[in-house]
C-alpha cells in the first residue's frame, strides 16, 4: 500500500487561518479519495506560514472492482421505460439478463465498475480540492482565474512504496505537480527532491523549517521560559499568542528585550496588551513585584550577531508604541482625578444602537434597574445606583479607546485614582462578568447587582425592539448575556421573580412611568383647553403610547422567559440533568425562579436516578393513564377524595395510609423549599402504588369500587404533581 503526500507551497498564510486550512485539506481530500474507493490507514495535516501539508499512510493502490446488480423494468414493458433503465445503468439492450419473478419476467442489469488507479483518483480529488478550497478571504492574481489565500507556487504530490516514489500527474492554473520544494525563505531557499513523508520532513529541518505547528509553539515556549527563569523572572502565559507566533514563523529564534525603565510603572496590563496586540510579544514579570519589565519576540532566522539587531529594533518601535500608552494612561489619569463624570457626559454622543439611543442612556436605565435590583442582592439602592452610573465611565478613556479590550479593567484603575472606595472601583471591571461559561462569576454585593442590571437591560431592550438570537446568529451576544444572568443567580443563591425583574426593565426602557403621568396631566388640562381639538390629539397620542408600552410589558416577559429556560437546559446538560426532567420543573408554579427551579431539577434528577425513583414515575404515568382513560370515557373528573371503608385489599389500605404519609411529609418540605426531602417522600410511594396495582383491579365491575379507586389514583397523580410534572419525564 503506497503513501501519499502533497504540500500546496504559496506566500505567507496568515496565522489565524493555517490551522482551519490544515484540517479542511485533510477533509476534502480523505472523503474525496474514500468516495471514490481508496481507504487508508492514517491521515495527519500540518502547516507552516507558507505550505500546507497533507501525509496519508496506507492508501489502496487503486480502487475496488464494484459489481452491482440492478432489478428493472418487467419484461414487455414499454420502450421508453426500458431505454430509461438502460441510460441509468450504462448498457446497452443485449446486456439485460431476463429472470422469472414471482411477478413475471424481469429485466436485470449488471452493472461492473473497474477500479482505477489510486494516481489517477488523487490527481482528481486534488485538483478539485484546490479550486474549491474554502479560505474564509482569498486572492487572484496574475492572469489566472483561480483564487487561493495568497500566490500558489508549487504543488507537491507523489505516492511512495518499497519500490520508490513517482509524481501523481496533474495541472492547475499552469502550475504542474512535482516532487520538489522549498526550505526556509532566506535560510535554505533552494528547491530539493524528496521521495517520502520522512525523507521530506528530514530535508526540511536540514533547510530550517520546523514542519509541526506544535513543535515550533513547545520550542517557542521552551526557549522563553529558560531565558526568563535565567534572568530571574517569569515568562506570562498566553496560549492564544503562542499558537499566533508559531503560525508566523518557520524557525522560530526566541529573543529576551528589555523595556525602557520610563514605562514600567504602566499598569502590568497595559504593557501586556499593547505588547500583544502591536508587536506579538509576550511578558516577562517579575514574580515578587507583579511589574513587567522584559518581553520575548520571536524572530523567522538566525543571524550572525544573534538577534541583536532584530532586537534593537524592536525595542525601538516597542519605545514608541508604548510612549503612546504612557500619554493615554497620565491623560486619563488626569481626568480622573478631576471628574470622571465627564467621560459619562461624553457617552451622550455614542450611540448604543439606533433603536436604544446613545451610551449614556443605557448608563441611566441600568443604573435605574441596579436600584430596582438592590433589595434582592442586599446591597443599599443609593449604592448601586451610584457604581452603575461610574462602571462604565472608561469607555470614553484614550486607553479603552486605544484598547477596546481593557474596559472593565481600566476604569477600576481610575476609580482608585479618584479616590473611590475598593468595592465601588471593582464594580467596573466586575460587572462585565461572566463573560463565558469558564468565565469567573463576581460575589461582591455591589458587583453582582450592576452585572445583573446591565445584562438584564441588554436582554431586555433588543427583545423589545425585537432583535432576537436566530439559528447560529447572535449579533448582540444574548444567548451569553441570559447564561451570565443564570450562573449570577445561581452562584449568588439570589431569589428573584424573571417575569417581575423583566417587566421592571421594560417600564424604564419604554418609560411607562413618565409616558402615563403624561397622559395623566393631559387629560386634566383636557377639560379646561381651549383648543379641544389638539388638546384630544394629544390625549389620543399619548394614550397610545402608552398602550404600546403596556403591550409590550405583558407580551415580552413570557417570550423572554422562554429564552431563559431554554439557556438553563443547555447549562444544566453539563450537570447530567435531562431537558424532560428540566421540563418537569418548568411546568410548576414560581419557574420563573431560576434558583428555586434549579434546586428542584437537582433534587428530581437525584431521586429519578435512583430505583424506587424510575419506577415510582413507571406507577405515575400508568395510575395517570388509566385515570385519563376513565375520565374521558365518563365524562367526569375523578377528583372527589376516596373512601378507605371502600378500601377491600390489604394493599389497597396500605396505599391509603401511605398517601396520607406522603402527603403531610411532602406538604412541610415544599413549604420550606427542602425539594429532596419532598423528592424522596414521593419516590418512597413506590413499593405501596406497585402492590396496589399487582392486587387490585382499578376498572372492578363494582361501579363503587372503580369510582374510589379512581379517586385514589386521583390521589396519587395530585400528590405527585405539587412536586413536578412527571408527565413530562420520557420513557
Amino acid at each position: 500500500m503506497p503513501d501519499l503526500l502533497i504540500e500546496l507551497f504559496s506566500e505567507e498564510i496568515p496565522a489565524r487561518m493555517q490551522a482551519r486550512a490544515g484540517e479542511d485539506l485533510k477533509k476534502r481530500i480523505t472523503e474525496g479519495l474514500v468516495e471514490a474507493g481508496l481507504t487508508y490507514a492514517s491521515a495527519a495535516a500540518l502547516t507552516t506560514p507558507r505550505r500546507l501539508t497533507l501525509a496519508i499512510e496506507g492508501l489502496l493502490a487503486e480502487s475496488p472492482t464494484i459489481r452491482e446488480e440492478r432489478k428493472g423494468p418487467k419484461v414487455g414493458a414499454p420502450d421508453k421505460a426500458v431505454e430509461g433503465f438502460l441510460r441509468g445503468a450504462g448498457l446497452t439492450r443485449d446486456q439485460l439478463e431476463e429472470r422469472d419473478t414471482p411477478k413475471g419476467p424481469v429485466y436485470f442489469a449488471t452493472i461492473e465498475k473497474t477500479g482505477r488507479p489510486a494516481a489517477e483518483i488523487v490527481a482528481e480529488v486534488l485538483e478539485a480540492t484546490i479550486r474549491n478550497f474554502p479560505w474564509p478571504k482569498s486572492m487572484r492574481w496574475g492572469r489566472g482565474t483561480m483564487r487561493w489565500v495568497r500566490p500558489l507556487h508549487s504543488i507537491l504530490c507523489i505516492l511512495s512504496d518499497e519500490a520508490g516514489a513517482q509524481v501523481v500527474p496533474l495541472e492547475v492554473e499552469g502550475i504542474a505537480s512535482g516532487d520538489t520544494t522549498e526550505g526556509h525563505r532566506f535560510m535554505a531557499p533552494a528547491r530539493f527532491a524528496v521521495t517520502s513523508f520522512e525523507n521530506y520532513a528530514t530535508k526540511l529541518k536540514h533547510a530550517f523549517v520546523m514542519l509541526s505547528p506544535s513543535e515550533r509553539a513547545e520550542h517557542i515556549w521552551n526557549d522563553a521560559q529558560n531565558m526568563a527563569f535565567a534572568a530571574g523572572l517569569e515568562l506570562v502565559e498566553d496560549k492564544g499568542l503562542l499558537a499566533e507566533v508559531a503560525g508566523l514563523v518557520e524557525w522560530p529564534v526566541v529573543l529576551m528585550g528589555q523595556i525602557d525603565d520610563e514605562f514600567l510603572d504602566l499598569p502590568p496590563e497595559v504593557l501586556q496588551t499593547s505588547m500583544k496586540e502591536h508587536q506579538k510579544f509576550f511578558s516577562v514579570k517579575n514574580p515578587k513585584t507583579g511589574r513587567i519589565e522584559r518581553f520575548v519576540t520571536v524572530a523567522n532566522r538566525e543571524t550572525s550577531d544573534n538577534g541583536a539587531t532584530i532586537l534593537a529594533g524592536n525595542q525601538k518601535v516597542l519605545s514608541a508604541r508604548l510612549a503612546d500608552a504612557k500619554f493615554f494612561w497620565e491623560n486619563d489619569l488626569r481626568i480622573a482625578k478631576l471628574d470622571m463624570t465627564v467621560w459619562t457626559i461624553d457617552l451622550q454622543n455614542v450611540t448604543f444602537h439606533n433603536q436604544l439611543g446613545t451610551q449614556a442612556e443605557r448608563i441611566e436605565r441600568i443604573a435605574a434597574v441596579a436600584g430596582a435590583l438592590a433589595e434582592v442582592t442586599g446591597v443599599d439602592a443609593r449604592q448601586a445606583k451610584d457604581a452603575a452610573l461610574l462602571a462604565k465611565a472608561d469607555l470614553s478613556s484614550q486607553m479603552v479607546y486605544e484598547f477596546p479590550e481593557l474596559q472593565g479593567l481600566m476604569g477600576r484603575y481610575y476609580l482608585e485614582a479618584a479616590g473611590m472606595r475598593a468595592e465601588l472601583a471593582a464594580v467596573a471591571e466586575e460587572h462585565y462578568s461572566p463573560l463565558g461559561p469558564s468565565d469567573d462569576v463576581p460575589t461582591a454585593p455591589l458587583s453582582v447587582t450592576v452585572a445583573l442590571a446591565d445584562k438584564l437591560d441588554t436582554l431586555t431592550s433588543f427583545w423589545a425592539i425585537d432583535e432576537k438570537p436566530t439559528g447560529s446568529k447572535d449579533p448582540f451576544a444574548l444567548r451569553r448575556a441570559a447564561l451570565g444572568v443564570i450562573r449570577l443567580i445561581l452562584t449568588n443563591d439570589l431569589r428573584l421573580s424573571l417575569k417581575e425583574t423583566f417587566a421592571s426593565a421594560l417600564r424604564i426602557l419604554l418609560k411607562l412611568p413618565e409616558w402615563q403621568a403624561a397622559l395623566l396631566d393631559a387629560k386634566a388640562k383636557q377639560a379646561t383647553a381651549e383648543d379641544k381639538d389638539a388638546a384630544a390629539q394629544q390625549v389620543h397620542g399619548l394614550a397610545h403610547q402608552v398602550e404600546a408600552a403596556n403591550a409590550l410589558v405583558a407580551s415580552v416577559p413570557g417570550d423572554l422567559l422562554s429564552f431563559f429556560h431554554d439557556r438553563l437546559k443547555v447549562f444544566l446538560r453539563d450537570e447530567g440533568i435531562r431537558h424532560d426532567i428540566i421540563d418537569a420543573c418548568i411546568a410548576m408554579d414560581g419557574n420563573d425562579d431560576l434558583n428555586l427551579l434549579v434546586k428542584r431539577a437537582r433534587a428530581l434528577n437525584a431521586v429519578i436516578a435512583t430505583e424506587d425513583g424510575e419506577n415510582l414515575v413507571q406507577g405515575f404515568k400508568r395510575a395517570n393513564n388509566i385515570l385519563s382513560q376513565a375520565e374521558e370515557k365518563d365524562g367526569v373528573e375523578y377528583s372527589y377524595g376516596p373512601d378507605i371503608k371502600f378500601a377491600e385489599t390489604d394493599s389497597e389500605k396500605a396505599l391509603f395510609a401511605a398517601l396520607d404519609g406522603a402527603q403531610a411529609k411532602i406538604d412541610l418540605a415544599l413549604e420550606a423549599e427542602d425539594f429532596p426531602t419532598a423528592m424522596t417522600a414521593m419516590a418512597a410511594l413506590r413499593a405501596p402504588v406497585d402492590a396496589f396495582f399487582e392486587d387490585v383491579q382499578v376498572n372492578s365491575d363494582n361501579d363503587i369500587l372503580r369510582r374510589n379507586r379512581l379517586n385514589l389514583l386521583n390521589q396519587i397523580r395530585q400528590i405527585c404533581a405539587d412536586v413536578a410534572d412527571l408527565t413530562k419525564i420520557e420513557g
